[in-house]
């Protein structure tokens, strides 16, 4: 993981802190959208996922959920896929 790379911590519905590392962001359609894994490690196989930013414009802390709509998926995996170079990348649902 290099250093421009950046974590950001969730909270669950139980009140449970949860890292993420950021891989990747894109804005489409107004929205913003991030590119997550829970691995640090290149050579280890982590999971990723698609937040989308729900937060208002006034709104001091980032409110994100998960995309699970399976379209949305597919259609922001080939987004961030051409982000990334074609990366080798799986997408969790």
């Amino acid at each position: 993981m290099n250093s421009e790379e950046r974590k950001i911590t969730l909270t669950n519905d139980e009140g449970e802190e949860i890292g993420f590392y950021v891989l990747e962001e894109t804005r489409i359609n107004g929205m913003n959208y991030l590119l997550v894994t829970d691995s640090t490690d290149e050579d280890e196989d982590g999971e990723c996922y698609i937040l989308k930013d729900m937060s208002k414009q006034n709104e001091e802390e980032a409110l994100y959920e998960f995309v699970e709509d399976d379209n949305e998926i597919d259609y922001l995996f080939k987004i961030f896929s051409e982000l990334l170079d074609g990366a080798d990348v799986d997408i969790e649902k």
